[in-house]
């Protein structure tokens, strides 16, 4: 399915600190040379094997991360092991099984997975064998291996966080994922490679509440925090300079990143906003809402992209404490503009969109 970002007049610009403009690090080559560092750092500071944990959000490049940071260190003159935090997780079989509450026989809805988080899917005798493995490197070190570096989805859950060094999150806008996915080069969870079967509703069903539940966990013991849309195009953020960013913009205005899909209504004006074959009929268009991303510029040679719902860290400012403590983890506001262009006359039922009430999911449990 098409989909498009619009970037103008998307750019949010904030004020903060010399000391957290100047602490961001642009480029891949920066960053990698950031994380060799800190393993480096930490492998003389301890006199043992440094361990790095790299979590983050399904759809970055992690293999690709994992061959880099590895020839990278060798560069450097570190032996790096890495471990793909997916050995830990359950079969293929279990978590389909898992997942099937959620996805549902329905071709269209589903349940959603709440109260889900990524150790359900994770097996706890495997995470007990990764613990006594670092632990064995934190106690006694190893005199050929420098540093262990465990990554992906899950690395820095409640059992695993506290052992390592420094931890690093990997941040994935919503948009580019849904391209992958609809390209079938999307690699879910727990796998290794691409799978053209996985669809939308698996992830916004189950695994993207694993994931949001996640990062939220781990945002809050992260030492440093990694835009990782374009791998060529890595930027890291310290977690001090991260924290003024995020607490500066939830006092400002936000403009986010618009997004257009076309789809089988629409009206006639949208002809004169945006002129891109195939979106004359646009019937998704996404103005303001908690999935889009935004720019931000710091007033460096680059702007950053974060997903909106980062603001959430501090739901107290950004939806004001009712909503934050009636609705958990939920935005309350989608705002879309649902439109298009037909060149000749089309039956009223394809050019106009009905107004309609989505209902809650208490009024929804009790009448259907």
């Amino acid at each position: 399915m098409p989909l498009y970002e619009d970037r103008k007049n998307a750019e949010n610009k904030i004020k903060v600190s010399p000391e957290t403009r100047d602490s961001i690090i642009f480029g891949t080559d920066k960053v990698l040379e950031k994380i060799i560092e800190t393993a480096k750092f930490y492998k003389e500071k301890e006199q043992r094997t440094a361990i790095l944990g790299f979590d983050g959000w399904m759809g970055v490049d992690w293999m690709r991360l994992e061959s880099t940071v590895k020839s990278e260190g060798e560069k450097a003159g570190l032996n790096i092991e890495v471990i793909h935090i997916y050995s830990t997780f359950k079969s293929d079989d279990e978590i389909k099984e898992y997942k099937k509450t959620f996805i549902t026989d329905d071709p269209s809805f589903g349940y959603v997975n709440r109260d889900g988080k990524i150790e359900d899917i994770m097996d706890d005798a495997k995470i007990e064998e990764l613990k006594i493995k670092i632990n064995e490197y934190r106690n006694n070190g190893s005199p050929e291996l420098d540093a262990v570096v465990v990554y992906g989805p899950g690395s820095a859950i409640a059992a695993l966080t506290d052992l390592y060094d420094s931890r690093f999150y990997f941040e994935m806008t919503r948009q580019p994922l849904l391209w992958q996915m609809w390209d079938g080069e999307l690699v879910p969870l727990g796998k290794y490679e691409a799978d053209s079967s996985y669809f939308w509703k698996e992830y916004y069903y189950c695994d993207y509440y694993l994931l949001h539940f996640q990062k939220n966990f781990a945002i809050e013991r992260m030492d440093y925090y990694v835009e990782a849309i374009e791998f060529d195009d890595l930027k890291l953020v310290p977690r001090k300079a991260y924290d003024e960013i995020i607490q500066t913009l939830v006092k400002y205005p936000v403009k986010e990143v618009k997004i257009f899909q076309p789809g089988p209504w629409g009206a006639y004006r949208y002809k004169d906003l945006f002129d891109v074959p195939g979106l004359e009929c646009n019937a998704w268009n996404e103005l303001a809402g908690p999935e889009l991303s935004m720019l931000i510029d710091v007033g460096r040679e680059k702007m950053l992209n974060m997903p909106f719902v980062a603001l959430m860290q501090y739901a107290d400012q950004l939806v004001g404490p009712y909503i934050a403590e009636t609705y958990p983890e939920l935005f309350p506001l989608d705002v879309w503009l649902d439109d298009g262009y037909f060149p000749t006359p089309e039956p009223a039922e394809r050019i106009s969109m009905p107004i309609h009430n989505h209902p809650s999911t208490d009024y929804v449990k009790r009448h259907f």
